[in-house]
């Protein structure tokens, strides 16, 4: 059976180093796609940006600096509060997030309860994912 774990986080978008903008945002972890997080980042009023996360980046970047190419993620501190710094690459731009750290982490602990670490290929069927998408082609 799949179980979704989920959560609201008021994101900030650095605009510069005085400067930045809320962002509401919603995560999604699914345990039929157990490596994944799903988030829905609120640009404008009925505008939504979607990007998928490797979870082990999000965890790993709670800690350590992480990611190479579209996404990094790292540790840092703003107003004297824990954040994770996202950083994003597209064709369509770069954008700079916050998320408060303590929140990120509660959401991670929520995923690794629904699907511990290193226990994730049991929730996952390869070989139905690999024909769906060669019957797509």
């Amino acid at each position: 059976m799949n179980h979704t774990v989920s959560c609201e986080l008021h994101l900030r978008l650095v605009v510069s180093s005085e400067s930045s903008l809320p962002v509401p945002a919603g995560l999604r972890y699914d345990t039929a796609d157990p490596y994944a997080v799903h988030a829905t980042f609120h640009t404008g009023a009925e505008e939504t940006v979607e990007w998928v996360f490797a979870r082990d980046l999000l965890a790993e970047g709670l800690h350590r600096p992480t990611g190479t190419g579209d996404v990094r993620v790292w540790p840092s501190r703003s107003h004297g509060q824990g954040v994770v710094c996202i950083a994003l690459s597209s064709p369509e731009g770069e954008a700079l997030l916050e998320a408060p750290a303590r929140a990120l982490e509660s959401f991670l602990k929520r995923t690794d309860a629904a699907v511990p670490p290193g226990t994730e290929p049991r929730h996952f069927d390869l070989d139905t994912e690999l024909s769906h998408i060669l019957a797509e082609s």
